[in-house]
């Protein structure tokens, strides 16, 4: 029932957007995108650490903020733009594709093609623009609320298109494109649970294979699908086909493919970073099997005491955190210890120092119980900040502990993981 009513609500307080230019619609979402930049604390603090993490892009502090604030933006523009999208009639004067003749000569030829895209600009566009030409099926993820699940269904099926669950899409897509219809994969999410990883804009990212999978199963051409906003509506353009080589391994090929498609994203997202969806956790690199979804984080800084003794027992985290990005603040006193294996190591004279404007972190783990730590970093990007006495009240809830690694390994992991119960 609640759904229901935030569904009306919704679509009540959204009606009028419609009738209104998506000149008027940019302009306002310009001004709700920055309220929520503000507003929307934890969204803000994920896209901030995000593009930090991105070291390919080379921003500095203040560019990071102006593409955190841009993709809120490009956001809310987006939001406003559904009604828009869901009943104009004009859509061919909004949106346009700059070279659509080889894949048009394709589809008229009877092949199926596979579009991969990414979060780019409005997505949306993508497969409205591409039904008006072609018959097409593309991947979508509903949302929990099916009534407003179904009206975006309905938007993006306008034009005689059809959306597939991710619990159909292998049967559904091979099914498409021997059919010769295009399918149409938004495929930049996470996938910590694939094999197949890629170093997109300068971080390891998992990735599903499914855009080359279903390629060359079906022997179709991968063809990747850019976005951008422009005054006045949207532009496409198309890559050139990518084909798989069906006399070389499909394991082969689809790596080749894959790598292909995400280094074309990635290029397309450096020329223009503001319209990607930073907010969604694409470094994401481990499944929620073994932390526990509080502590799981793909940026971890560990903020190490004095102790040389503590310190030789930390050399756990890299089993708690096999590839997550590790950075170690440490005194400089302790040049001579051995530390577990991190990605960044920075040494320091005083606690003060430890103060660092890093906005790459999620997670905090203070062993040093340094006051100002706590405040300082979840003014930044931390969603934790987290001291040595918390561990171990967390730890002790489920027995008594020995060592710092009892500590960590019962505070940050699930029962029967890294370390077993009583009963087990």
């Amino acid at each position: 029932m609640a759904d229901k009513v935030l569904y009306w609500v919704l679509r009540v307080c959204m009606w009028p957007l419609g009738y209104l230019p998506f000149s008027w619609l940019r302009a306002m979402g310009r001004i709700v995108g920055l309220l929520g930049y503000y507003c929307m604390h934890t969204w803000r603090k994920r896209a901030l650490s995000h593009i930090a993490l991105a070291h390919d892009l080379h921003l500095s502090h203040e560019e990071i903020v102006a593409v955190a604030k841009q993709s809120f933006q490009n956001l809310a523009i987006n939001c406003l733009e559904y009604p828009k999208l869901s009943t104009s009639k004009r859509l061919s004067s909004v949106i346009q594709c700059e070279n659509p003749e080889t894949a048009d000569r394709l589809y008229g030829q009877g092949h199926g093609i596979v579009f991969f895209c990414g979060h780019q600009a409005n997505w949306e566009v993508l497969f409205l623009d591409g039904t008006q030409r072609m018959k097409g099926v593309a991947i979508g993820k509903p949302i929990k609320n099916k009534h407003l699940y179904q009206w975006i269904v309905a938007m993006r099926e306008r034009f005689g298109g059809k959306i597939i669950s991710p619990k159909n899409a292998l049967r559904e897509g091979l099914r498409a494109l021997k059919q010769g219809v295009f399918l149409g994969i938004v495929g930049d999410q996470a996938m910590p649970d694939s094999r197949y990883s890629f170093p997109f804009l300068g971080r390891r990212a998992f990735n599903s294979t499914a855009p080359a999978l279903l390629a060359h199963r079906t022997n179709s051409p991968l063809i990747f699908a850019e976005t951008r906003r422009v005054p006045g509506g949207y532009r496409i353009r198309y890559s050139d086909p990518v084909w798989p080589n069906q006399e070389k391994p499909i394991e082969q090929e689809v790596v080749r493919m894959m790598d292909c498609m995400l280094g074309l994203l990635q290029d397309s997202i450096r020329k223009n970073p503001g319209e990607w969806l930073w907010q969604h956790n694409r470094w994401k690199q481990q499944t929620p099997q073994v932390v526990y979804y509080r502590f799981r984080h793909d940026a971890v800084c560990v903020v190490l005491p004095e102790n040389e003794q503590l310190i030789a027992q930390t050399h756990v985290l890299r089993q708690i955190y096999p590839l997550e990005f590790i950075t170690l603040l440490v005194p400089e006193t302790m040049r001579h210890v051995p530390l577990p294996p991190a990605d960044e190591i920075v040494y320091y004279n005083h606690l003060s120092e430890t103060l660092r404007f890093d906005l790459r972190p999620k997670l905090v783990l203070d062993f040093t119980g340094y006051p100002p730590l706590k405040q300082h970093y979840r003014r930044l990007s931390a969603f934790e900040v987290i001291s040595l006495d918390e561990l171990k009240q967390l730890a002790k809830a489920h027995g008594p502990v020995e060592n710092l690694h009892d500590v960590l390994t019962r505070a940050l992991c699930r029962p029967g993981t890294l370390w077993r119960t009583n009963a087990v």
